[in-house]
């Protein structure tokens, strides 16, 4: 994709069949087993994506020419590469926002949209999750425990107190962080969460690559160029059939950012979750999601 950058890419399903793209979370989680789910296998082709550093593109976990907007033109390239006309774009949570950014910036190459866990990188949003305004007060005892590591700094400013230990000099100090950063994103990401699992996330190998990607995104505001850019281009993508789905006690991304993004897009369809949180691998979840997809067969 670049000199520095050469991304992983897999194909799932159908050679001949409707090309769908999804696109992970994080940034820099990866491709994981349960995201080939999703689309009908009979029916889509299937392209699955580690963006820049994450997964199995190299170089891992690399911060320079790691953007946004170089992920975008990435997903083109891509499109061009493997000669597809267009495709159904899948993203959740961080991927909701490259999925919007991709679609606003290359509108008719998109023929369809199935957002999940709805983040638009605006500062409220951003301060929901690492400013102590929501979901800190929803997980106290897990907000307490991730400020533990960095008291000395406001509220507003943990984020950038734990970018400048994960990207310190200090390798144990950089790695308890990228621990305390996991635990955070873990504890919060299911209705009900599960200790052990929590455990075995924040001690994977992987642990500091992928905490310093999320939190340079994160203190980089995302790379985007204003803080309501994808409402403010909505009308761009507003003809782009949209399926809309969230967890209506999804604590990492408050509910109220995919309600603005329905009424900026009133010709989308939106799936609020009753039973739903955050993550896409809990049933009611993916039950939700496995439906959005089926409704986009009707898409020519």
């Amino acid at each position: 994709m670049s000199a520095l950058h050469s991304i992983f890419y897999e194909e799932v399903g159908r050679e001949s069949g409707r090309c769908a793209l999804f696109l992970h979370g994080g940034p820099g989680v990866g491709i994981l087993p349960g995201y080939r789910r999703f689309f009908d296998p009979a029916h889509y082709r299937t392209i699955l994506v580690d963006q820049r550093g994450a997964g199995r593109s190299t170089p891992f976990a690399e911060l320079e020419e790691n953007n946004t907007w170089a992920l975008v033109e990435d997903l083109e390239k891509l499109r061009k590469h493997l000669r597809v006309s267009d495709w159904i774009v899948m993203g959740g949570s961080w991927g909701s926002l490259l999925a919007l950014c991709y679609a606003i910036r290359y509108p008719d190459r998109v023929s369809g949209m199935i957002l999940r866990g709805i983040f638009l990188g605006r500062p409220a949003e951003m301060s929901w999750v690492y400013g102590g305004t929501g979901t800190a007060q929803i997980f106290p005892e897990h907000w307490a425990r991730f400020r533990s590591l960095v008291p000395e700094s406001k509220e507003a400013d943990t984020a950038k107190a734990y970018y400048k230990l994960l990207t310190g000099e200090d390798q144990e100090a950089a790695l308890t962080a990228a621990k305390y950063w996991a635990e955070w994103s873990a504890s919060t990401m299911t209705l009900l969460p599960d200790p052990a699992a929590v455990a075995e996330i924040a001690s994977d190998k992987t642990v500091l690559p992928v905490s310093r990607i999320e939190c340079h995104f994160e203190n980089n505001q995302f790379f985007l160029p204003s803080p309501n850019f994808v409402i403010d281009n909505a009308a761009v993508i507003q003809d782009i059939p949209t399926e809309i789905v969230h967890g209506r006690y999804d604590a990492i991304c408050a509910v109220k950012g995919a309600w603005d993004l329905h009424q900026a897009l009133p010709a989308s369809k939106l799936t609020i979750v009753p039973d739903g949180g955050h993550s896409p691998m809990e049933p009611p979840m993916a039950e939700a999601l496995i439906r959005a997809a089926e409704s986009m067969k009707s898409i020519r």
